[in-house]
């Protein structure tokens, strides 16, 4: 699969993690928030009064790695250890009521279910209250069996122990499927080589006693990393800088953030966790799994409490982002001479072209394409609403103008998308000085404005290939008669 994870990708990645069996083993909890409103002060001490005005509760730790899972179109194998009482019966009601959540509980004799509250109001935590005992470790699990991928959520609960290590790795050679690790504690050594641990940045920090602030100390903490443990790579995560790639084949790869509203991380790491393996597990690369792993938990921590993602918001916000990028294209003229000035400063050819691009169709999409071929940055100059309708009357065009810049700042083949009012486009010709004037076939050499000019400099008329069968107004004439 490609590195690199754009709409396409995203859509056919999600494609293969349907239905994916993947091994979520480690410690287990019942997460509880409990949301009121505080509107006083106690007199008995200088503490909020919080009154409750409700109350839910959903599967933690490795539980919201399972579920995050399963609604990312996986199945998820839930190995982990539940006391018998009334909180463990609360959290297996939970999951039992979860889609694709396969149970391989485990209830050993004298456990206690771990249980966190949380008290909310105003949307910011008030006080956490933390009910736990040290869980009993697995050995090994059956939620290992038959499964594309296994994750180890070790929240430093005791479930996590060498034994279970060493049953996964086991497992992991017999079936081919990647271990990824969310580590706690210092010696993440002992996970053994395992394909991926993926510590965040105060983990990363506390396992090799270095700063973790600028990307030169991350790569150094890597590399120490590395050379600490025997797993394949390491994947940090660094909360709104986005996330950082160590292998030992390779140089360290930084990946940035998607850009989002945080409203609670809570169970971020968790996401993480299920998007990582569920990536690697359908064969994705490490790249493409961190990015995949960057854009759910971005739409994660716009969510309150422990939540998941479903692939219908991975793909609205990566709608969301191309539309960004795309509007990013749009720039004014001053400013786009001096962006060319600078690429051609740097020795880049850039390609010029210009159209009315009103509904944009397969046609218009191959001739960028190939203008995009002959220079290193192309710019689309588009008719400005009343430009077009001087050319093509009343009723066009059918988008208006900042309509047609978003669509067309869209395609990849396009690097910058300006404007003009003129009759022609001569006067950003002069102002760009264009290496490469483009324009359709459908024009003769003579017939393209400014190619004299652009040819004066030294730069070259490149004539595009039409694809038959395919015109604005032929889409029109079909839209309009299919109404008749």
């Amino acid at each position: 699969m490609s590195d690199t994870l754009d709409l396409g990708a995203l859509q056919k990645l999600l494609e293969r993690v349907r239905g994916l069996k993947t091994a979520c083993v480690g410690d287990l909890m019942l997460d509880r928030y409990v949301y009121g409103e505080v509107n006083r002060i106690s007199p008995e001490a200088p503490i909020p009064v919080l009154r409750t005005r409700r109350t839910t509760a959903m599967p933690g730790g490795v539980g919201n790695v399972a579920r995050n899972v399963a609604a990312l179109g996986g199945v998820a194998h839930l190995g982990a250890v539940t006391g018998e009482d009334a909180a463990g019966a609360e959290l297996r009601d939970l999951i039992a009521a979860e889609d694709r959540v396969v149970d391989f509980i485990a209830r050993p004799a004298g456990a206690a279910t771990i249980v966190k509250t949380r008290f909310v109001a105003a949307g910011q935590q008030l006080l956490r209250l933390d009910e736990e005992a040290a869980a009993a470790p697995l050995d090994e699990s059956d939620a290992f069996s038959n499964v594309s991928a296994i994750l180890l959520s070790d929240y430093a609960k005791g479930v996590v122990g060498d034994a279970l290590i060493a049953s996964a790795l086991k497992a992991a050679r017999e079936t081919g499927a990647p271990v990824i690790v969310d580590p706690k504690g210092r010696d993440f050594a002992r996970y053994g080589a395992v394909d991926v641990i993926k510590p965040n940045a105060s983990e990363l920090a506390g396992a090799t006693g270095l700063p973790v602030e600028t990307d030169a100390e991350v790569e150094a903490a890597l590399a120490a990393l590395l050379a600490a443990t025997t797993a394949k790579a390491i994947i940090v995560t660094r909360a709104g800088k986005g996330m950082s790639l160590a292998r030992r084949d390779g140089p360290v790869r930084h990946f940035p953030g998607r850009a989002r509203d945080v409203f609670d991380v809570s169970g971020a790491g968790d996401t993480v966790l299920a998007s990582l393996g569920l990536a690697l597990g359908a064969g994705a690369s490490l790249e493409t799994a961190v990015q995949f792993a960057i854009l759910a938990s971005g739409v994660v921590v716009g969510k309150a409490g422990t939540a998941v993602v479903t692939p219908a918001e991975l793909i609205e916000a990566e709608l969301s982002q191309h539309a960004v990028a795309a509007q990013a294209k749009v720039t004014p003229l001053d400013e786009l001479a001096t962006e060319v000035e600078a690429w051609r400063r740097q020795g880049l050819k850039v390609g010029f072209t210009n159209g009315c691009f009103d509904i944009l169709h397969r046609g218009h999409v191959a001739y960028l394409a190939q203008a995009r071929s002959w220079c290193d940055r192309l710019v689309v100059a588009l008719n400005t609403d009343a430009s077009v309708r001087r050319l093509k009357g009343e009723g066009r065009p059918v988008n208006d103008l900042d309509s047609r810049a978003v669509v067309i700042g869209g395609l990849s083949s396009v690097d910058r998308v300006t404007s003009f009012d003129d009759p022609t486009p001569i006067a950003l010709i002069e102002r760009l000085r264009p290496d490469v004037l483009i324009k359709g076939s459908d024009y003769t050499r003579e017939g393209v404005v400014g190619g004299d000019l652009v040819e004066s400099w030294g730069g070259v008329v490149r004539l595009a290939e039409f694809k038959d069968g395919y015109s604005t107004t032929r889409t029109i004439e079909k839209m309009t008669g299919s109404t008749q």
